[in-house]
Formats: C-alpha cells, structure tokens, sequence
C-alpha cells in the first residue's frame, strides 16, 4: 500500500470533512489522484466512504468533479472504435424503480438508422437498485460480459452495431466499489460522473445524457467535454433517463463541447405522439425488489414488439427518444423530419434483426 496515497488521502479527508462551515475545496490534482489511489484498492472503505460523503455534504467544485472523472478515467478499458460516429447513452446505472426503461432497445433502433450505439451499466447499486439494461440484455439472451474490445467488434460490423458493456468489463476498480457505494446509501459523486466513462470512442463520440434537476446540464457538458467526448444531448427524461415524457412537454439542451448549442422544448403532440401517461409503468403485480427477471422479460416482450411495429407507448418512446438523438447529430433538420425516418425503421421491423 502506497505511504504516498496514505498521506494524500489523510490531508484530503482532513480539508474536506470540517463541517459546514470549515470544509476546503481541494484541486483538480489531488481529487483525481485520490480517486485513483480508492480504485487501485490503495485506500481502507473507512476512509473511501469519508472521501465520497464529505465532498457531497460539502458540495462538489467543478474541478473536484472532473478530478474525479479523470481518475476513473485513468484506471479504465478504453478502445477506439473505427466508425465515423459513435453514440453512448449514459441512463443512470441504478436503473429505473418505476417505469419501463423503454432506452434499453434505443440502441438497435439507432444502428440502424447509421448510427452505431453503446450503451453500458451493471447489476445493480445504491440509490435505487432498479431493473437495469444487464439484466434487459440478460433476458433478451445475449452475453452481457463483453470486453471493450469484444464491444468495439460489435460496433463495428455493420449487422450489429451496437453493444451494452458492463462497467465489470471497462472498470473493474470502480465495479468493486459497488458494495461500498451501497453501504454508504445516498448518492456520491460516483453516480454523477460514472456515466461518463465512454469506454468506447470513435472519431466523433455524442453523449447522451439524462437529468432531473435544472441546474444540471451545464455541470454535464462541461464533464463531457472533460471526458474527451465531442458533444452533448441533455434530456430531461423519466427517472433521470434519456426518455422524455410521452404525455407533457419536456426540455433539451444540446453542446457541442460545453458551448450551449440549442434549448429546446419537447412537444410530443408536435411529433404525433397523443398519451395519457408519461411513461410506462411497471405492472403492479410486479415488485422491483423481487420481480426483476420478470420485469426484465415483461421489458423484453414490449420492446420486441416495438421493434416488430407494434404501435402504442414503447413505439412511441423509442419514435420520440431516437428523434433527438438524430437531430442533436443533424442526421435530420427537424424533429418532425426525424421521427418520419425512426417510424419507417420500426414499421420495416430491420431493426429487430439487431438484437444479437
């Protein structure tokens, strides 16, 4: 064990856990530093768990939030993938307690409509411990332990095109830090920037990015641009996802680097979409808590008849969510041009072939 990262963390915790009133900020440095020392298993859970609390209580700095992305993204998997443009949808890994995550079969929709999609998670962790795409992907059969490297052949060939890949695969150092993270409870900066990793990139890579709170766009485009990817879609989506309301209007906010480029409300009428609910939720015979397979499968047979054409909220959601991210990459001039283009891929069923 490092004396040197003993040393760091101990000053660290010693600024940044003194109260409301006494607590120092820390730089860019030491908080990606640390943050490496806590991942190469350098630093005791006691002393991890003060880390990560104390910087929430106080309130994360910028630079402490791009520290500790870089740090993570020092210690992961990362892969050029040789395609021109490359999608990554960054849900929350804590997955959805409520409602369907109808973003688990984006991924298909949008390599087939020329753009190559990853998509990325884990089992399960702390706030929510919600059904997540692993298991999605698990009960639509397909292996959910790809390498980076497997991913990147995924994307790659042209009849596929997209890939889920677990944060297990591309960081195992922060993966161990789920039991931790689940013992500490609340959330940390963990959930805030793990999103972000982007273990795959291509010549031009967008994130796309949900979010809940107002003030949130700003602090993600400037993590993006920190993680080297080259744009940015916020969405403000159901359960912080990348799937607005189907029934209310919502907003987007789209960057290239962290220059806000468009602020956009979402009208689902706008682009013929008409529903009472804003999403679908789960059926109420089913608990998050112990019905996860089934909700993964229940997800699955929605999904695959959304592909297939079927029409109703699935079909919509994923008509409305592939929408943006075809006009945030100027695949389309307007939404209405958009949501022609992702009806004709569902209407054709091409993209169920996909799901391989």
């Amino acid at each position: 064990m490092s004396t040197d990262s003993q040393a760091l963390m101990k000053s660290i915790i010693q600024r940044v856990a003194t109260g409301p009133d006494l607590s120092k900020n820390i730089d860019f440095e030491e908080a990606r530093d640390g943050m490496q020392a806590i991942l190469r298993g350098e630093i005791d859970d006691v002393q991890s768990a003060i880390y990560l609390i104390a910087l929430r209580m106080k309130r994360e700095t910028m630079d402490e939030n791009t520290g500790i992305l870089a740090g993570i993204l020092a210690q992961s998997d990362k892969q050029s993938v040789d395609v021109d443009e490359l999608v990554d949808l960054g849900d929350p890994y804590s997955g959805y307690n409520r409602s369907i995550p109808i973003s688990s079969f984006l991924p298909p929709v949008l390599a087939e409509l020329g753009l190559p999609t990853v998509i990325h998670g884990l089992d399960s962790v702390s706030p929510k411990f919600g059904l997540t795409h692993r298991h999605i992907n698990e009960a639509l059969g397909l292996s959910v332990d790809h390498s980076t490297a497997e991913a990147k052949a995924r994307l790659e060939d042209p009849s596929i095109g997209w890939s889920y890949i677990d944060q297990a695969s591309y960081c195992s150092g922060l993966h161990d830090m789920v039991g931790l993270r689940n013992r500490v409870i609340k959330r940390t900066v963990i959930n805030t920037v793990e999103t972000l990793i982007g273990p795959l990139r291509a010549k031009k890579t967008h994130s796309i990015l949900g979010y809940v709170h107002k003030p949130y766009p700003p602090i993600y485009a400037e993590l993006v641009k920190s993680s080297g990817m080259d744009s940015a879609l916020l969405v403000r989506g159901v359960e912080g996802g990348v799937i607005p309301s189907l029934r209310q209007k919502g907003l987007m906010v789209s960057y290239a680097g962290n220059v806000e480029q468009n602020r956009v409300d979402i009208e689902p009428a706008s682009l013929g979409i008409e529903q009472d609910m804003r999403a679908i939720s789960f059926p109420p015979e089913m608990d998050v808590h112990s019905d996860i397979p089934a909700l993964a499968q229940y997800t699955v047979k929605l999904g695959k008849a959304a592909l297939a054409g079927e029409k109703g909220m699935f079909y919509d959601g994923l008509v409305l969510s592939a929408s943006l991210v075809l006009w945030h990459t100027k695949k389309a001039t307007t939404l209405v041009e958009a949501a022609d283009m992702v009806r004709s891929v569902l209407d054709s069923k091409k993209a169920l072939a996909r799901l391989q």
